[in-house]
């Protein structure tokens, strides 16, 4: 799986990285974007002449993106040793639990805060994702904002004046379902499929609520949008983490970890 991951995601890295739109970087700078930076805003990132605003991190926020770092590390070693008697997947769901609120969450927030200490453009890849009330918003704003950056870029603009702009979004959610098929499923020989069930539910889940009808009950806004956003993230959620990948690469990663 990691193996996988990895070099999907170093592809990702060369592709923003060979059509940057930016010059003059430091070599510093682009090793940085390559070893210790997981965004995919190569623009922003390489701009040394800080065209972007580089807004400075608060001594607030170094200890918030610290904090869910531990709390992460505290589900990962606390919380799943209590519960290790229980069934496989509960114990590999809190697990992922556990890593995602540490690294996605916690490390990159302070390798984030690390880099807008030294004035590059590096903002956090998560913003506020809870609060999120439209899947448009949750996925298109809020939620790792790196894949999002890539996919509006290389598929959403260039397919845009073929498909329209629907198309060119249900086809966003096509990608990143056989993508994560591939760094989920494959590996854990099983639950093919699952993963691109779950964002094509995503896609017909955004491209519904800008119906007319959606609006007209309060859909996209306010605590219905929350509510209904929540629930078609959730209750599909075991086709994207499907039971062979729970018990089959999860389970054995934490064993790994000294988790559990």
């Amino acid at each position: 799986m990691w193996l996988l991951a990895v070099a999907i995601f170093s592809g990702y890295k060369w592709l923003t990285w060979r059509n940057t739109r930016v010059g003059g970087a430091s070599l510093f700078r682009k090793v940085g974007y390559f070893v210790a930076w997981p965004g995919l805003d190569a623009d922003s990132f390489l701009d040394s002449d800080h065209r972007v605003r580089v807004p400075y991190p608060s001594k607030a926020e170094w200890l918030f993106a610290l904090g869910k770092c531990v709390c992460g590390l505290a589900v990962l070693f606390g919380a799943v040793p209590l519960i290790r008697g229980n069934d496989a997947y509960l114990v590999g769901w809190v697990g992922m639990i556990g890593v995602v609120l540490m690294l996605h969450f916690g490390f990159f927030h302070l390798l984030s805060c690390a880099w807008r200490s030294a004035g590059v453009a590096a903002k956090p890849l998560m913003n506020w994702p809870l609060l999120s009330t439209s899947l448009g918003d949750f996925w298109g704003r809020r939620w790792n904002t790196a894949f999002r950056d890539l996919t509006h870029r290389f598929l959403f603009r260039p397919l845009t004046p073929r498909l329209g702009p629907r198309g060119a979004v249900f086809a966003g959610f096509v990608f990143s379902g056989l993508v994560h098929d591939a760094v989920i499923s494959w590996p854990a020989a099983g639950g093919y499929g699952g993963p691109t069930a779950f964002f094509l539910i995503q896609g017909c889940g955004m491209l519904a609520e800008r119906s007319k009808v959606a609006r007209a009950i309060g859909l996209g806004n306010g605590w219905r949008g929350w509510f209904a956003t929540m629930a078609l993230l959730i209750a599909p959620a075991c086709l994207l983490f499907h039971p062979p990948f729970v018990r089959r690469v999860v389970v054995p990663f934490l064993e790994r970890m000294g988790a559990w």
